[in-house]
């Protein structure tokens, strides 16, 4: 594997002078008109702004006070804040960088937010300023931007531009970027790459097999038998896995992937893996390519109905913490499975910063985790409950992996519980319809201080309604203290959003639950 990129970035000392808020406000000034707002001017208030350089609309939100840094000593206790600020740009659109964003405007230490494309939500709550056509895909164009605007932190929310390598350009251009290179980004790039990493350093996972030719893995399905599981090996946005409960489903998978291509090219081979059973976790760990730091624990739901039934999705909603990861289950799953991986990485030569969500299994036999599969980003949508919960400056730890001191950092969580819900569009995770209108999303927040929505795919029509843009739309999030109070907050707001199209699951958060009850008794 090439390294280059990686010793670059493993080298590479973070923090740039950032410019303050009185510096942002004098380059605005001196490239974008400003128009005198009316009170009735823009969707986009406080201020709307026309970029000349990117000829989109630039949503730029009330500045913070520049004095933070001399006010506060210190963050939650976990980082002091630097006489240098920062200001962040957050690549992506959805509820993921949406809560990305939240996070980082709240953060003492952080001038500004950027995000691009973001998307109406976004802009209008006021947690980024948006950057529409700024193109991702570019890693010229990023770099040039970040220049311009004086970013001292990319945060790369999505898989796909981590996989093209626009962290590699980043890093290469000088500009500190939170996120894997193309190399390392291959644990979640290839299910066959992570596998045989598994393989290789002992790390404990499902077994499986590889295949590309279709008649070979159906008959290898019937030697296994099933339950069994069949898996893309490329980026399938979340949807590449059936959990076939039948011989008939399994090839039916097969078919779908090796023959009709329904995932192109990340189709184009095949995991067959064992059938595991037990209840599944999701576990972070920020990552400076060799010290590891464990997130929070949260649990998600995939399937797309109540009590867990249909097909996979990207995540119908989430909680955190997940009861089921006690302090005895974290220790294990960094000792034989986050720090082997870690370690596994930088002896292969690429190694890895940025987050890593491992996929778990908690075996009902051994009641020790497997692990299913890894992300390479904060998963979709527990990081929504884990930015509500996170009480630490956000831009300052994630600067800490960059320079690759994690191990003098420490994180500071709320001990409230959080949970999110999803909205999505019908039809959900087939085929859906676009631009429906969604209404009351203002009085919906209004329910509880502890109620936030975050915004996946929304867009405004022409009559300055929100109107669904995508499948995954809300993350109706909530904090409690105890999982009833936090499922309450959030099943209230959603009785206040009027989206007709729209439908969610009624049980999120019910093995939390479960566990409660169990133990209350």
């Amino acid at each position: 594997m090439a390294s280059a990129s990686l010793s670059t970035r493993a080298s590479f000392k973070c923090g740039p002078k950032a410019f303050r808020n009185s510096h942002l406000d004098g380059y605005l000034k001196s490239v974008v008109s400003f128009p005198v707002p009316q009170a009735s001017d823009s969707l986009y208030s406080p201020i709307r702004v026309v970029n000349r350089a990117y000829g989109s609309n630039l949503i730029v939100t009330a500045s913070k006070s520049t004095g933070l840094n001399t006010a506060l000593s210190s963050t939650n206790g976990s980082l002091k804040v630097p006489e240098e600020r920062v200001t962040v740009l957050v690549i992506g659109g959805g509820g993921r960088e949406h809560a990305l964003c939240y996070a980082l405007e709240r953060s003492p230490s952080c001038d500004a937010v950027f995000c691009a494309p973001g998307n109406s939500g976004i802009a209008q709550s006021g947690d980024a300023t948006c950057i529409p056509d700024l193109d991702i895909t570019s890693s010229e164009a990023v770099i040039s931007f970040c220049r311009n605007w004086g970013v001292g932190l990319v945060v790369v929310g999505p898989e796909a531009p981590l996989v093209a390598g626009l962290a590699n350009d980043l890093v290469k251009a000088g500009i500190p970027t939170f996120g894997p290179s193309s190399e390392a980004a291959a644990l979640e790039g290839s299910k066959d790459f992570m596998k045989k990493l598994c393989d290789k350093y002992n790390i404990p996972t499902a077994k499986y097999q590889t295949f590309t030719n279709p008649g070979d893995a159906k008959q290898y399905v019937k030697d296994q038998g099933a339950p069994i599981v069949v898996k893309a090996d490329g980026l399938a946005a979340g949807k590449g896995v059936v959990v076939a409960m039948t011989l008939d489903e399994a090839f039916e998978a097969i078919d779908s992937m090796l023959v009709e291509g329904s995932f192109g090219s990340a189709g184009s081979r095949v995991i067959i893996e064992e059938f595991l059973e037990g209840e599944e976790a999701s576990f972070f760990a920020l990552v400076d390519g060799e010290t590891a730091l464990p997130l929070e624990s949260a649990q998600d739901h995939k399937r797309v109905g109540d009590g867990d039934v249909g097909p996979n999705t990207g995540g119908m909603g989430a909680y955190s913490p997940a009861p089921i990861v006690t302090e005895e289950l974290k220790k294990n799953v960094m000792e034989s499975i986050i720090l082997p991986t870690v370690k596994g990485m930088a002896a292969e030569g690429c190694k890895f910063v940025g987050v890593l969500y491992a996929g778990l299994m908690i075996e009902k036999k051994s009641g020790l985790p497997k692990l299913i599969e890894y992300n390479v980003r904060f998963g979709d949508p527990e990081c929504q409950v884990l930015m509500m919960r996170l009480e630490s400056d956000l831009a300052q730890v994630l600067l800490a992996a960059c320079r690759g001191e994690l191990g003098k950092v420490s994180l500071t969580w709320s001990a409230e519980l959080a949970t999110v819900v999803v909205m999505a569009s019908e039809g959900y995770p087939g085929a859906y319809k676009d631009g429906t209108v969604i209404k009351n999303l203002d009085e919906a927040e209004q329910v509880s201080p502890a109620v936030k929505i975050f915004h996946a795919g929304t867009a405004f029509d022409t009559d300055g309604n929100f109107v669904a843009a995508g499948g995954r739309v809300l993350g109706v999030t909530a904090k409690g203290k105890d999982i009833e109070e936090a499922r309450a907050k959030a099943y209230d707001a959603l009785d206040v959003v009027d989206w007709p199209e729209g439908f969610y699951r009624h049980d999120i958060g019910w093995r939390a639950l479960k566990h409660r009850h169990m133990f209350a008794h």
